[in-house]
């Protein structure tokens, strides 16, 4: 079965940084695509970024391009974000998913099949 774990979350003042990582507990047999998404009390769901399975496509959302950076390490199975110049707007819970036997991974959380329990992020003003 797989697991994905996000950690890294946390209370961050405006402007500072932070970096989320990504575990797959158990690799999926083939390649994988991941993502990144967020869920602000309130509101529903959104896409922040994606990677392919060979880091040659990296979709970003208009709220975070220039500011964020996805990565993946296949080796550790792992993915990371890592967020600069943080702002209040960017407080959520972050998931990590994972979309199996799939190069490539866009916006839409329906193309992704595993998906971690989340990480807070807050950033405060």
């Amino acid at each position: 079965q797989v697991q994905v774990v996000e950690s890294g979350g946390g209370l961050v003042q405006a402007g500072g940084s932070l970096k989320l990582s990504c575990v797959v507990s158990k690799r999926t047999s083939g390649s994988y695509a991941m993502g990144w998404f967020r869920q602000a009390p309130g509101l529903e769901r959104e896409f922040v970024a994606a990677i392919s399975w060979r880091s040659d496509s990296t979709p970003y959302a208009d709220s975070v391009k220039g500011r964020f950076t996805i990565s993946r390490d296949n080796a550790k199975n792992t993915m990371y974000l890592q967020m600069n110049n943080l702002k209040p707007a960017d407080t959520a819970t972050y998931y990590c998913a994972v979309r199996a036997y799939a190069d490539y991974a866009g916006p839409d959380g329906g193309d992704y099949d595993y998906w971690g329990r989340g990480t807070q992020v807050t950033v405060s003003s």
